[in-house]
């Protein structure tokens, strides 16, 4: 059972479907279990405080995995994400950090420059992979090298500090013991949906996943498509690198490793499938909150770090098996 709309390729985004809405029922079940499972095994894990590093820990992991889901919707993967976020975290560091301007200056000079950044990354990815037609995978591997090295040359290796203190304070305000950090996140996943599930650009990247030959047969630029997809996981990156810093209150060039399989995790968790063409942001969302759940439940029982790692591999594999069988289900 399906809502129909008026996608010319045919392509109908997954979360209209009874069959979407029971996948993401399933992964808010497994989350309350998991809430359930830790508040029974520790004593702190359901406190105001604790509550409150966890909407803060997810953030960043949501934000870069809201822009990752654009991507693999079309088939694609991005793995330059951490490496991308890095760079425009030193670049608005530099920038942020210039003398003679005003706080509110230098604020802006940096969003702007760290945006920028993000963005201009992603569209490389984008434009390169699209126009030859070769595999992201291999395309954003490179892009995770020369992120990662231009990072560490424009700060010379060094983390750069001293931010202007409104900046400092927007990291770590609170709304009614929320963060405003995870706020911002909340307010880009609300965005992503309604960009994903309202408009004839968020449809024909769920066509294109599906079947690109259609989309380019209905008259579409599937060329343009898949750069914008990939210019939007850059510029995820970007707002990423804005948010670390108000943070921490800190650009290190190091910033980031792993962060893009931390990413993929959400989204795979979420029910997007890795071959494109279904899954939904509000799956992602709830597959960044699985992720930052675990790991928060996992050190408040005491685990070591190799311990949350092997559990957290785990979790990620049993996702992809079951991807498998909902692939499966959804052919039969």
């Amino acid at each position: 059972m399906a809502i129909q709309t008026n996608d010319p390729t045919g392509a109908t985004p997954r979360i209209f479907t009874l069959r979407a809405l029971v996948n993401n029922a399933g992964i808010g079940l497994a989350l309350l279990a998991l809430i359930a499972f830790f508040s029974l095994s520790t004593e702190f894990f359901l406190t105001p405080n604790n509550i409150t590093n966890i909407l803060t820990q997810i953030t960043i992991n949501l934000i870069l995995a809201v822009g990752m889901t654009f991507v693999i919707l079309i088939g694609g993967i991005d793995l330059s994400v951490g490496s991308v976020m890095a760079f425009a975290a030193v670049v608005a560091g530099k920038a942020i950090t210039i003398p003679g301007m005003g706080d509110t200056e230098l604020i802006l000079l940096a969003c702007v420059a760290g945006l920028a950044t993000g963005l201009i990354c992603g569209l490389m990815n984008g434009v390169i992979s699209a126009y030859w037609g070769l595999p992201s995978f291999i395309i954003t591997l490179g892009m995770l090298n020369i992120a990662r090295g231009a990072a560490l040359q424009v700060s010379e290796a060094k983390t750069i500090y001293s931010f202007p203190f409104a900046f400092e304070e927007f990291g770590s305000a609170l709304i009614w013991g929320i963060p405003v950090v995870f706020l911002v996140a909340l307010v880009i996943t609300l965005i992503a949906w309604f960009v994903l599930n309202r408009t004839v650009f968020g449809r024909l990247l769920y066509g294109i996943g599906n079947n690109e030959e259609a989309v380019r047969l209905a008259g579409h630029p599937v060329f343009w498509y898949k750069v914008v997809a990939f210019t939007i996981s850059g510029l995820a990156a970007g707002i990423a690198a804005i948010i670390y810093m108000a943070r921490l209150n800190i650009s290190s060039p190091i910033a980031g490793i792993g962060f893009e399989l931390n990413a993929i995790a959400a989204v795979i968790i979420g029910g997007t499938s890795l071959a494109g063409g279904r899954g939904s942001v509000i799956g992602t969302l709830l597959g960044a909150f699985i992720i930052g759940v675990l790991a928060n439940g996992l050190i408040l029982m005491g685990l070591s770090d190799f311990m949350r790692q092997m559990i957290t591999g785990v979790v990620i594999i049993i996702a992809v098996i079951l991807d498998y069988y909902r692939a499966k289900y959804s052919a039969s």
